[in-house]
């Protein structure tokens, strides 16, 4: 008899946890991994949570806490002038949305303090699991990559500016 009301703890307690199997448990934080799908991925760690909509990104701090319904609403920032160049600035964003069965649907809201607008990315929806598919835009795969990135570009325009420039003149000492 004890082990039936083991077992019945067990599947009641495992049931309690999620109202989807293959979601969030209740209470809990969005799965850590990559979420891909068309134009849009998310990148998410014990850190932090990336997001890529199109040609832009943004950063939402630590993790993100899901209701006992899957969804959630968070601040970070978001850059919407990203691509070719980023120009930024990093402007503040919401990130709301929701999780079903390996499933993320997300909206971003941006406070755009360059033009005195609200701009709204999405609905878009990504899949725990699968590669995003970017089109022609790169997808960062962590915030230090980015400034890695950079840093890099930096360093090959110098390069180049070096490689450009006319070389030294000889100079001759006087007689």
């Amino acid at each position: 008899m004890t082990g039936r009301w083991v077992y019945l703890l067990v599947v009641l307690a495992w049931g309690c946890g999620s109202k989807d199997p293959l979601g969030p448990p209740a209470g809990g934080d969005l799965a850590s991994g990559t979420w891909g799908g068309d134009n849009a991925g998310v990148i998410v760690s014990d850190s932090g949570t990336h997001v890529h909509i199109g040609c832009t990104y943004g950063d939402v701090t630590g993790l993100v806490p899901l209701d006992s319904s899957g969804r959630f609403s968070v601040s970070g920032s978001y850059v919407l002038r990203a691509y070719p160049v980023a120009v930024g600035p990093s402007l503040p964003a919401q990130f709301s949305g929701s999780v079903a069965a390996g499933t993320l649907t997300l909206t971003v809201t941006v406070t755009d303090t360059v033009m005195h607008a609200t701009t709204v990315l999405g609905p878009a929806t990504v899949v725990l699991g699968k590669e995003p598919v970017m089109g022609v835009c790169p997808i960062c795969r962590t915030p230090a990559d980015r400034k890695a990135r950079a840093n890099g570009a930096a360093r090959r325009a110098a390069l180049l500016r070096k490689e450009a420039a006319p070389p030294p003149k000889e100079r001759t000492a006087p007689a």
